[in-house]
């Protein structure tokens, strides 16, 4: 996830460093992160242009969403996650 911010430049740089070493990159990131990080990463989902207050909150979904789907593909129960009752106390 890298939203252009004042980040953004690192954020990058990190990601050329994963793609140059044949890292396989998904890139969350607005239209101007897409267009300024070219072809490097191998997947990217393009999120609306949004105020950085609420920028956090609006690219946490698509990642929810990407984990609630692997853990589908693995068989995993997700309304029931494992070892769920040693951090949570139900009375």
């Amino acid at each position: 996830m890298a939203p252009h911010d004042h980040l953004f430049e690192k954020s990058l740089s990190n990601l050329q460093e994963v793609a140059a070493r044949r890292g396989n990159v998904l890139l969350i990131s607005d239209s101007k992160g897409l267009s300024e990080a070219g072809n490097s990463p191998a997947h990217t989902i393009q999120m609306p242009d949004c105020h950085p207050f609420i920028a956090p909150i609006l690219y946490a979904v698509p990642v929810q969403m990407l984990a609630y789907h692997i853990a589908v593909e693995k068989g995993t129960d997700v309304d029931q996650p494992r070892n769920l009752a040693k951090s949570v106390t139900v009375e």
